[in-house]
C-alpha cells in the first residue's frame, strides 16, 4: 500500500509540474503579447521529476551572480519549482539576454521568464573616443613609413615613365617621319611603367587586393568606357590612320563627303576645311576616313568641259576646228594634252558639242576659265557665221496669223544699229581679252579669299596640327 501511495503521489506530481509549466508557458506567450519586456526561455536538457537544486538555492545563486555583474538595477530573481522569475533594469539588449542565458543554464532551472526591462542610458564618457583616437594614432605611426616609401614611388615611376616615352621619341625619329605617331608609339611603350609604379604603390600600401582589384577592373572600365566613347574613339583611330597615309596635305584642295575646300587642319578629332564661301568646315575624320576623298591639288593639271548648241544647218567638223582653235590661243589653257571638242548629242533644235579642255588647276579657277571660254566661243562663231538657235518651239494660232503694216519711224533706229552701238561702246578689254571684269580674272578663287577669312581662329587648333611634320 505504501509504494502504491508513492507512485501515485509521483504520478500526481509530475502531472502537476507539467500542468505548471504549461500554464506558465501559455501565461508567459500571452503575457509576451502585452509587455514587450518578458521573454520565457526553456532549456533544452529533459525535466527532471525531483528536483536537483531547491528553488532557494537557484534564487540565491543567479540572484548574487547578477548582482557581482554590476550591470543591473533593483534585480529580483525568484525561483518556483524550477521556473525562474527575472526583474530589473538593465543598460542594454546584451546584459538581458546575459541574464537570461545565465539563468537557464543553472542547474536544475525548469524555465526562465524574462522580465528584465531595458533602460539605455546616455554616457558622457569620453574615454571611447580617445581610445579610439590612440588607436588609430598607433595605425598613422605604423602605415607613414609605408605611405611616405609610396609617394617617393608614385614620382619616379612618372619620371621613368616620361624619360622613356621621350628616349623612344628619339629612336623613333628616324624612322618615324611623323611627330603624332612618335608620341603615340612612345606613350603606349610608357604608360606600362606607370602601371608597374602604381602596383608597387598599392602593394607597399597593403593594398594587394585592391591592386588586384584594379587591373581585373581595367579591363571591364575600358570596355564600358570604349561603348561609352566609341565615337571619339573612332575618330582618334581613324586620325591616326590619315596622319599615317597621308590622303592630303595641309592646303590641299579636297573634295569630302558633300564639302569641298582647301585643308586647314586636322586635330585627333576633326579635319577642318576652309570652303570658297569663306566658311570652316569641321569634318569628323572617321567620316573623313569612311568617305571618298577628292584630292584636287595632288594632280595640278584639271579637265574643264564646256558645253555648245549649234544649228543644224552648220558644218560639226568646221566647228570642232574652229572652236579648237579658240581654245589653242586661250593662254590659261594648257596645250599638253590639247583641247579636244566631241559630239555629245543631237537635239530637237541643236547640235550639242562638248569641249574639253585642260588647265593648272593650283592657278586658275574652272569655273572662270569656262565662262571665258564659252564667252570666246560664241564671239568666234558669231564673226565666222555659225548658227546658234534657240531650242524649237511649237506655236500654234487656231485664228491664223493676223499682220499688222507699221508705218517706219525714221526717227528711231534700226534694231540691229542700236545693238552695233550697245557692243562697240564696250571696253576693249571686255570685248576681246580672255578675262573680263566681270569675271573678276582666271585666278583661283581659293587663293583670293580674304586674309581675315584665311587668318581665322579656329578653336580645335590649339589641339595641335596632325598634318604638320613638327
Amino acid at each position: 500500500m505504501v509504494t502504491g501511495s508513492a507512485a501515485a503521489a509521483t504520478v500526481r506530481h509530475r502531472r502537476l509540474v507539467t500542468a505548471l509549466a504549461t500554464f506558465l508557458m501559455l501565461s508567459t506567450s500571452a503575457a509576451d503579447q502585452v509587455i514587450d519586456d518578458s521573454a520565457v526561455d526553456t532549456p533544452e536538457q529533459a525535466v527532471a521529476v525531483e528536483p536537483i537544486a531547491r528553488d532557494e538555492a537557484i534564487q540565491g545563486r543567479i540572484n548574487r551572480i547578477l548582482e557581482a555583474t554590476g550591470w543591473y538595477r533593483d534585480v529580483q530573481v525568484v525561483a518556483d519549482e524550477g521556473v525562474v522569475f527575472l526583474d530589473g533594469t538593465a543598460s542594454s539588449q546584451e546584459q538581458r539576454t546575459w541574464a537570461r542565458d545565465l539563468s537557464a543554464r543553472t542547474e536544475g532551472v525548469v524555465a526562465v521568464v524574462n522580465r528584465i526591462a531595458v533602460h539605455e542610458k546616455v554616457s558622457w564618457n569620453f574615454a571611447p573616443a580617445l581610445s579610439e583616437t590612440e588607436a588609430l594614432a598607433r595605425r598613422i605611426a605604423v602605415t607613414l613609413p609605408l605611405v611616405v616609401l609610396a609617394v617617393l614611388i608614385l614620382p619616379l615611376a612618372w619620371w621613368l615613365s616620361n624619360g622613356i616615352a621621350s628616349l623612344m621619341r628619339r629612336i623613333l625619329a628616324p624612322r618615324i617621319e611623323h611627330d603624332f605617331l612618335r608620341g603615340v608609339i612612345a606613350r603606349t611603350i610608357a604608360i606600362p611603367v606607370l602601371l608597374v609604379g602604381v602596383y608597387l604603390v598599392l602593394q607597399v600600401a597593403g593594398l594587394t587586393g585592391l591592386a588586384v582589384s584594379i587591373l581585373g577592373g581595367a579591363g571591364v572600365a575600358g570596355i564600358v568606357l570604349g561603348f561609352a566613347f566609341r565615337d571619339i574613339a573612332e575618330n582618334f583611330l581613324a586620325s591616326l590612320i590619315l596622319s599615317i597615309r597621308r590622303p592630303f596635305r595641309q592646303g590641299d584642295l579636297i573634295g569630302v563627303a558633300a564639302h569641298e575646300g582647301v585643308v586647314q587642319t586636322m586635330n585627333t578629332r576633326s579635319t577642318v576645311l576652309l570652303t570658297i564661301d569663306g566658311n570652316h568646315v569641321q569634318i569628323p575624320n572617321a567620316t573623313v576616313f569612311k568617305s571618298t576623298i577628292v584630292n584636287y591639288t595632288a594632280a595640278p593639271a584639271r579637265r574643264v568641259t564646256a558645253e555648245v548648241g549649234i544649228g543644224y544647218d552648220a558644218s560639226i567638223g568646221r566647228t570642232q576646228t574652229l572652236i579648237a582653235e579658240v581654245l589653242r590661243e586661250h593662254d590659261a589653257i594648257l596645250d599638253e594634252p590639247p583641247p579636244m571638242v566631241l559630239v555629245d548629242a543631237l537635239g530637237s533644235a541643236t547640235v550639242n558639242l562638248k569641249a574639253h579642255f585642260w588647265i593648272d588647276g593650283r592657278t586658275i579657277s574652272p569655273q572662270r576659265i569656262r565662262s571665258s571660254a564659252l564667252r570666246l566661243i560664241k564671239r568666234g562663231l558669231q564673226e565666222h557665221g555659225v548658227s546658234m538657235p534657240d531650242e524649237a518651239r511649237e506655236i500654234i494660232f487656231p485664228q491664223g496669223v493676223p499682220l499688222v503694216r507699221r508705218k517706219a519711224d525714221a526717227t528711231k533706229p534700226a534694231s540691229g544699229s542700236v545693238l552695233k552701238a550697245d557692243i562697240t561702246s564696250l571696253p576693249a578689254t571686255d570685248q576681246d581679252s580672255e578675262a573680263t571684269s566681270a569675271e573678276g580674272g582666271l585666278g583661283n578663287e581659293m587663293t583670293e579669299l580674304p586674309q581675315e577669312v584665311s587668318e581665322a581662329t579656329i578653336p580645335e587648333a590649339s589641339s595641335g596640327n596632325l598634318l604638320s611634320n613638327r
